[in-house]
């Protein structure tokens, strides 16, 4: 498998047993770290602590373990967004005033055209809608 952006839904739904596409999600990983293609960024582990609080509703101590093994996993490149990443993304975002895109899709919309990936562990819609595969569907 190519390289894969993995974004907010898609660290939920490997971790979170609960969610829908779990199994779907932990073949896809699996595959990923086989090859060591992950990416995924700091705003998106930023938003996924917050997934994690509310609504998920998983204990601290959870939330602490899935953080430390995105964060230390060799496989996973964690991308920290920089100024110059940011500056872009909100650029991207003003550029598509007719989408509800967030700060945090638009950097990884930003991030994977620059790499050149077009495919995302994710269910978010808003890929699909910048031209990007998503790999969790309904």
């Amino acid at each position: 498998m190519a390289q894969i952006f993995v974004d907010t839904s898609g660290w939920a739904n490997f971790f979170v047993r609960s969610q829908p596409h779990h199994e779907l999600a932990e073949m896809l990983f699996r595959d990923s770290q086989i090859n060591g293609c992950a990416v995924t960024t700091n705003y998106v582990l930023a938003e996924l602590a917050s997934l994690l609080i509310s609504p998920l509703r998983v204990p601290h101590w959870l939330r602490q373990e899935i953080s430390d093994a995105i964060r230390s996993a060799e496989w996973i490149d964690l991308v920290h967004v920089d100024e110059d990443l940011d500056r872009r993304s909100w650029k991207f975002m003003a550029r598509h005033e007719d989408k509800e895109f967030s700060l945090v899709d638009c950097s990884s919309f930003v991030l994977m055209r620059e790499r050149g990936l077009s495919a995302a562990l994710t269910t978010d819609r808003h890929f699909e809608q910048a031209g990007l595969t998503r790999l969790l569907k309904p």
